[in-house]
C-alpha cells in the first residue's frame, strides 16, 4: 500500500530482456536500507525488490506488468517515481494507492499557471463515473486532485515542489502516464453494479 506521495526521481541504470519480461537495475538515495522482497512504486507500478547493491537495486516486470504500463517505455539514463510501501501509522499524506495501474492516458497538453502548471491528459477509453472532479487520482505514483473531468479527458495541476522532485518535471506532450483510479470510488462503483444486477 501506497500513498502517492513520491520520495525521488529514480534513475534506470539498466534494462536486460529475459524472455518475455525486463530486468531493470535503478539508482536512488534509499538502496543501502531496502531489503530483498520490499515493495516498491515506480511510476506507480508496485514491484518487489530482488538484489541491492547500493546506490542500485534490481526488479523485474513480468510481461503482464509491461502490457499495462508504461514501464515498457523506460530507457537506461531515464526517470522513474519512487515511493517505499507507507509505514503503520504514518502520516497519511495523499490518497490509498494501491500500486496496482488501471490504465495509461497520454499528456495531451501542458499549460503555465503562474507558478503551477495545469497538465491535460486523455485516455482511449471513456473515463469510469467515479473519475470526479476534486476526486482522488495516481499519476505515475503522485496522488493528485483532479480538476476537470471530460468523456475521455481529465486535468491535474501541479505545485512547484511536486514539479522538482517528480516526473511531471520532465514531461512533455505526448508522454504516457501509469492511471491508478481512487480504489475506494472502485469499490463503491463495483457494490453499486452489484446491487443493479
Amino acid at each position: 500500500m501506497f500513498t502517492g506521495i513520491v520520495e525521488e526521481r529514480g534513475e534506470v541504470t539498466g534494462i536486460k530482456k529475459d524472455k518475455k519480461n525486463i530486468i531493470f537495475s535503478i539508482r536512488c538515495s534509499f538502496a543501502g536500507v531496502l531489503k530483498k522482497g520490499q515493495s516498491i512504486s515506480h511510476n506507480g507500478t508496485c514491484l518487489t525488490v530482488e538484489k541491492i547493491t547500493p546506490p542500485f537495486y534490481r526488479l523485474t516486470a513480468i510481461d503482464e506488468t509491461l502490457k499495462r504500463t508504461n514501464l515498457k517505455n523506460l530507457k537506461a539514463g531515464g526517470k522513474v517515481n519512487l515511493e517505499r510501501a507507507v509505514k503503520a501509522g504514518g502520516r497519511m499524506d495523499g490518497h490509498f494507492v494501491q500500486g496496482h495501474v488501471d490504465c495509461t492516458a497520454v499528456c495531451k497538453k501542458i499549460s503555465d499557471a503562474e507558478g503551477s502548471k495545469i497538465f491535460t491528459f486523455h485516455t482511449q477509453k471513456n473515463l469510469p463515473p467515479y473519475v470526479v472532479e476534486k476526486g482522488s487520482i495516481c499519476i505515475d505514483g503522485v496522488s493528485l486532485t483532479v480538476v476537470s473531468v471530460k468523456k475521455k479527458d481529465f486535468i491535474v495541476a501541479i505545485i512547484p515542489h511536486t514539479l522538482s522532485i517528480t516526473t511531471f518535471g520532465i514531461m512533455a506532450p505526448g508522454y504516457e502516464a501509469n492511471i491508478e483510479f481512487d480504489i475506494l470510488g472502485k469499490y463503491v462503483d463495483s457494490i453499486l453494479q452489484k446491487r443493479r444486477s
